[in-house]
């Protein structure tokens, strides 16, 4: 008779492929030099369902240029590891709207993908800038429950910089995609 397979990840192992200088898109030399638009920061803590960071996960940034286009000379393309408080931080430049379903615009938004402990296929959500005009006709902001969209909002802590919290699971969770 054989025994069951273990269901589990098999990690984290992010020390194997982190590289911080990734968390900036904007560096000196990066993929991105010499392209203009509005340098923004984006940070956040990413806890599990009883509010403790989870210290050992990584982060994916995938955005639109701020052109609003994915491959006009912008790398749109991000990592960055979660400290020992679960926070992450990256510096890029602000995407602009992207065409969406039909011949719809999307607001512009950030997609980020969580890799972490306990995870067997990584998480998806947006982060959409908070007080952004073009988050009302959003088509796919407007498919999560009112209730619930501000868990894809990032909020202004100062000028050119946002914060949004991602909560695994629980009470406020975040809104993951399908994708």
């Amino acid at each position: 008779m054989s025994l069951p397979t273990a269901s589990q990840t098999a990690g984290p192992y992010w020390h194997l492929i982190d590289f911080p200088e990734w968390a900036d898109l904007t560096r000196a030399g990066g993929p991105n030099a010499g392209v203009a638009g509005e340098r923004i920061i984006l940070t956040g803590t990413v806890t599990d369902g009883d509010g403790a960071p989870c210290a050992d996960a990584m982060i994916e940034l995938w955005q639109a240029g701020p052109d609003g286009a994915y491959e006009a000379g912008f790398h749109g393309f991000g990592r960055c590891a979660t400290d020992e408080a679960g926070r992450f931080r990256f510096a890029t430049l602000k995407p602009g709207p992207v065409p969406g379903p039909g011949n719809s615009l999307q607001a512009p938004h950030i997609t980020l993908a969580i890799f972490a402990r306990g995870l067997m296929h990584h998480l998806t959500t947006r982060a959409y800038f908070a007080a952004e005009p073009l988050n009302e006709a959003d088509p796919i902001l407007a498919l999560v429950p009112e209730a619930r969209r501000g868990t894809l909002l990032a909020q202004p802590v100062a000028p050119g910089h946002w914060n949004l919290d991602i909560r695994l699971q629980g009470a406020d969770e975040t809104v993951f995609l399908d994708i």
